[in-house]
């Protein structure tokens, strides 16, 4: 058969130079490439997103049906933001962009497949706390909580269970890797996990980890349900590659088969979550599993002056295992990188806090500031230094919106309504009812199990108790045979109505939780059914809840305190890392594991990357109360991090600065050469006090005679 090209018309050529027009080089070769398998290798501010989100347009462009395209991401945000973004870019044919999450696109196939594996269709989803519960249950009636010696709790249950399952280890290579102590209980937390396994399918129940093990297990024993997701999906986009486990990357394999279309992308240099079980080695043999794989590097940083990514590149230039790649910016102009250090935490404290004030002064808005820590508890000096200069801040942590324990009460009224065999969840609210114990407890689910159609069966044996008119109410609230006609809102009143004389009688501070119980009510009313509730609840919550402190004002400006974790993926004008000391960055818990210390590099990788135009790399002398270096365990802290002691590094790519106090001479060459981390001739008790009595004033600084290559700083 003779074949004969079609050539693109002139208005498809134009709209692909209209679509590639605003990208770099590198950029543009990734959006336009086909034909073999693609890993985008996206240094820290490459512009990533935007690669990615062009790249999706073009396969719509080119006529690829987007109900072909799959795209996984590790937040719903990042695939709104790219569904929302390839179509502002093109139209509104990528709006039909089929992925969004791992665990949310295993759940929309589990949902279908689920009586393969042994589940219903209308499984409920266990969070992190109900798998605990379940796991204490299963602890409790196998008499392991009456052991002369300690056994694991739930939490440690329920991380060992999830570190096994995530990680494809052995319990035994979890055990001595992470919990020696508890070596000698590798058979009963064995049969633990195995009940626990069938329990959950006893109450029809899966955890996030099931949905993809259940999705993995799927795509490898049906031949034909893998077939027809590889034949559906033509084209497969990872973003954030180096995050995913070795299930997620054993799911992109099994849906990919043969299909050359397979793109991911990712910077090695911040795979940083391996206590999450993200495996390092998933971005690094990815052009070994699919061969004939394309390599394109962004290198071109958008966010960061060169000065700093001088020192970013040299840091991780150093790492053992990596795809070389050098960030370069036409940001050429401004300060390198300020190292100082001081005699003291406290010191540090104050620096930070004077620092803040004159930046804020010189017109840096405090938002556009971050301070970034290793371990939360680094910065407890800090923030109380913060309060004292009246220096508003917000810290990333606390529990999540559905964590509280009232959302979780009524959540667990909901999942009961739309799943009546989750023995979990009429457990919590069983026991919210007075009167009930656990063995009553243990009775009346038995008996409600039993009689599923008939409700009122199921209360003849409580008749004459004091609960059963409550009971009675409840049983009959969730059984009703209409059910199944209410939406998301409606389930919210009657609960509502229901749970309220109870929620104000469990908590004494129930004014401040029910601002919590009304911003559920009011993202019930975006839902037209139980199911999407429920699901949207437990793959992505809020994560804010109203019992947390508020700052009077909510139209401040706050800086951010934050773990560099959880400081991945944003950044800030000025940011300043606390206590880069040897031992903390890298931590004393990857001491002596050369892949943990890898790792601890690539941390303080992403920790410098998050700054655009001022970084201070702070280290502090720490004192014990008997004097000499701050030890932990018999270790020293006392060095400047192994990744920064370098005299090249302070020489020529860090910019050192000394502190001093106010009333000693700039150009006075002792002062000068005295320790950098001593305010010299005054005692630091008498520098605190002048430091927090002038809180507010704008803190003066000059530089020091050039050939010594540092910068004063007064108090």
């Amino acid at each position: 058969m003779k074949k004969f090209n079609l050539k693109p018309s002139p208005s498809s050529l134009r709209q692909i130079f209209a679509l590639t027009e605003t990208l770099n080089p590198s950029q543009k070769e990734a959006v336009l490439h086909l034909g073999s398998p693609l890993l985008i290798i996206a240094g820290a501010g490459s512009g990533k997103t935007k690669t990615l989100v062009h790249r999706v347009a073009k396969l719509v462009l080119d006529g690829i049906s987007p109900e072909r395209i799959l795209l996984l991401t590790f937040t719903r945000k990042a695939a709104n933001e790219m569904t929302k973004r390839a179509t502002t870019l093109l139209d509104d044919r990528c709006r039909g962009i089929q992925g969004g999450t791992f665990h949310a696109f295993a759940q929309s196939i589990l949902k279908v497949h689920a009586p393969k594996l042994g589940f219903s269709t209308q499984f409920t989803i266990a969070d992190r706390g109900d798998s605990e519960d379940i796991l204490s249950l299963i602890r409790k009636n196998l008499g392991l909580n009456k052991l002369d010696k300690r056994f694991p709790q739930k939490k440690a249950l329920s991380a060992i269970i999830g570190k096994v399952r995530n990680t494809a280890s052995s319990i035994s290579a979890i055990l001595n890797k992470d919990y020696p102590q508890f070596s000698v209980y590798e058979r009963e937390i064995e049969t633990i996990m195995i009940q626990y396994a069938i329990q959950k399918k006893t109450m029809n129940v899966m955890d996030y980890d099931d949905l993809l093990l259940l999705l993995l297990d799927l795509l490898k024993t049906n031949e034909e349900t893998a077939k027809f997701y590889q034949q559906k999906f033509k084209h497969i986009l990872v973003d954030e590659y180096q995050d995913t486990n070795s299930i997620q990357a054993s799911i992109v394999q099994y849906l990919a088969g043969l299909n050359p279309n397979i793109t991911v992308v990712g910077d090695d240099c911040q795979s940083i979550y391996s206590f999450r079980g993200a495996n390092f080695k998933n971005i690094i043999s990815f052009p070994d599993l699919f061969l004939n794989t394309k390599i394109i590097k962004l290198e071109e940083n958008y966010r960061t002056i060169q000065p700093i990514l001088n020192l970013t590149n040299a840091v991780i230039g150093q790492a053992r295992e990596k795809y070389d790649k050098s960030l370069f910016s036409s940001k050429n102009v401004g300060e390198k990188p300020a190292y100082i250090e001081t005699k003291s935490e406290n010191e540090q404290s104050q620096f930070v806090c004077q620092k803040i004030l004159e930046l804020r002064e010189n017109g840096t808005d405090l938002n556009e500031i971050a301070v970034l820590v290793r371990s939360g508890w680094q910065s407890n000096d800090l923030e109380i230094e913060l309060k004292s200069h009246n220096i508003p801040f917000v810290k990333y942590g606390g529990f999540k919106f559905v964590e509280t324990a009232h959302v979780k009460d009524v959540v667990a009224y909901l999942k009961i309504a739309f799943n009546p065999l989750d023995q979990l969840s009429w457990r919590r609210v069983l026991s919210l009812i007075d009167g009930i114990g656990p063995k009553t407890i243990t009775t009346i689910i038995g008996e409600i199990n039993k009689n599923l159609h008939d409700p009122s069966s199921a209360l003849k044996l409580f008749s004459k108790k004091k609960f059963y008119k409550e009971l009675t109410a409840l049983i009959y609230l969730i059984l009703s045979p209409n059910n199944h006609e209410r939406t998301a809102e409606a389930w919210m009143t009657i609960v509502m109505e229901f749970y309220r004389p109870i929620f104000q009688l469990q908590y004494d501070d129930y004014t401040k939780r029910k601002n919590d119980l009304d911003s559920l009510e009011a993202i019930s009313s975006r839902f037209p059914t139980l199911e999407k509730f429920l699901t949207d609840l437990s793959l992505d919550p809020p994560n804010s809840s109203q019992t947390e402190s508020l700052p009077e004002s909510q139209d401040d400006e706050k800086i951010t305190i934050s773990t560099i974790h959880s400081a991945k993926g944003l950044e800030w004008t000025c940011v300043f890392i606390l206590s880069l000391i040897d031992g903390y960055l890298p931590s004393f818990q990857s001491l002596g594991d050369i892949h943990q210390i890898e790792e601890e590099r690539r941390l303080l990788y992403v920790a410098l990357t998050r700054a655009k135009d001022y970084l201070f790399l702070m280290k502090p002398h720490l004192d014990s109360p008997k004097g000499g270096y701050y030890a932990y365990q018999g270790m020293q802290f006392s060095k400047l991090s192994r990744f920064l002691d370098r005299d090249d590094y302070k020489d020529s790519l860090m910019e050192r600065w000394s502190l001093t106090s106010e009333d000693d001479d700039p150009f006075d060459d002792s002062a000068t050469n005295a320790n950098t981390c001593e305010s010299e001739g005054i005692p630091f008790e008498q520098q605190q006090s002048r430091a927090n009595s002038q809180s507010n004033a704008s803190v003066s600084r000059t530089i020091h005679k050039p050939s010594l290559g540092k910068k004063k700083y007064f108090f």
